[in-house]
């Protein structure tokens, strides 16, 4: 699978673009700031109908403009996918395939598998248990949909009991059938959810390993160790035990909302241990062997997004780094970079069709041909 052409009408700082690009590899090249990470956020935006930056859409219009078009065309399983996306001020963001409007988001996620590498994973080791989950949520969705549906369930039946808590405390008045009407669904689809996370996690870490030692040429032993209330007993009595400390906090203090992934390093958390460099090798082995996993899952190769990757790295991580994307075991790859050096060596390694684009303050002009 790879992404033929991209259209742009003001999505952020880009006023107009029409890009071709290579079934291999594009490299887009230009100073911080000048749009390079907008461009990567618009190939994402297509296959997860959302920012990975601003999770408010209309943030995303260009500045004193009314709306923003993004418009990807596909070669898909030998099938040419033409995915339309639009967005007008105050309005529903409208999403196509084929020119027929999804009758939900949710139906469209998986459909084009994408890993991207941004420096923002930095977020995942320095950030809430929130991050995380999202992190592990949107992984799991692209490949499995009744883990997705599973999840839209649960957060909507948490979202009708904390609600219920709160009317018990502002009405005064409780009522222990109505309360189990969404324990019963939070536990159904709770339940689910957590034996997927569990299999996920399972299955990614020797793979992880393996990446983690290609890129370092060590042998520090590197993992993810799933946190979960749902291991410390049954969930559905969980729940009845934690009702009363609910009622009075107005909150649902116990299920797999409350998730959180300790990265590790040997057996300490990275977060406080490692270095900058081990935390950014982490974070790449983690996305590389997570494209691993969706291209088995998926049934196709992802298309792979590296944004800036090579800072905070030594000159042997990014020359290893180097060495795995030039093998074809990736598909279309999306590089940036304000180092023309680092995209020539890529290019030297890859021996495949490439382009290179040029970004300057929101304009993309394509350079392929032009000498350094």
């Amino acid at each position: 699978m790879y992404l033929e052409s991209l259209s742009l009408l003001n999505f952020k700082n880009i006023e107009e673009a029409e890009l071709q690009f290579s079934a291999d590899l594009n490299c887009f090249i230009g100073n911080n700031g000048a749009g390079k990470t907008n461009l990567m956020d618009a190939i994402y935006y297509l296959s997860f109908c959302k920012s990975f930056l601003n999770s408010v859409d209309g943030m995303n219009i260009r500045h004193e403009e009314e709306f923003f078009v993004i418009q990807g065309r596909y070669q898909r399983l030998d099938q040419e996918e033409l995915i339309h996306c639009g967005l007008k001020r105050g309005q529903k963001k409208n999403f196509k395939r084929n020119k027929k409007e999804y009758r939900k988001l949710a139906e469209h996620i998986g459909l084009l598998p994408l890993i991207i590498i941004t420096p923002s994973d930095s977020d995942l080791i320095t950030g809430g248990s929130e991050e995380r989950r999202k992190f592990l949520d949107a992984l799991i969705s692209q490949y499995d949909h009744n883990y997705l549906e599973a999840l839209i369930r649960y957060n909507r039946a948490l979202l009708q009991r904390n609600k219920l808590l709160k009317q018990f405390a502002s009405e005064r008045f409780y009522s222990a059938e109505s309360l189990e009407i969404w324990d019963d669904q939070l536990v159904l689809y709770g339940q689910q959810i957590h034996t997927k996370r569990v299999e996920y996690i399972a299955q990614l870490q020797p793979i992880f390993q393996q990446y983690y030692e290609l890129i370092s040429s060590g042998k520090e032993i590197i993992g993810m160790e799933h946190e979960s209330q749902l291991y410390e007993g049954d969930f559905e009595q969980q729940l009845k035990e934690y009702r009363d400390r609910d009622r009075a906090i107005q909150y649902t203090t116990v299920g797999i909302h409350k998730d959180d992934i300790l990265f590790k390093l040997g057996d300490y958390p990275i977060k406080k241990l490692g270095s900058q460099g081990q935390k950014k090798t982490y974070l790449v082995a983690m996305k590389l062997a997570q494209f691993d996993f969706i291209k088995k899952m998926a049934g196709m190769t992802p298309i792979l997004l590296l944004d800036d990757i090579f800072d905070k790295l030594d000159k042997s991580r990014v020359e290893q780094i180097v060495k795995l994307v030039a093998d074809d075991h990736f598909g279309q790859i999306f590089i940036t970079d304000t180092n023309r050096e680092h995209l020539d060596q890529i290019i030297r390694e890859v021996q495949a069709d490439a382009k290179i684009f040029r970004v300057v303050d929101g304009t993309v002009n394509d350079v392929t041909d032009e000498k350094k």
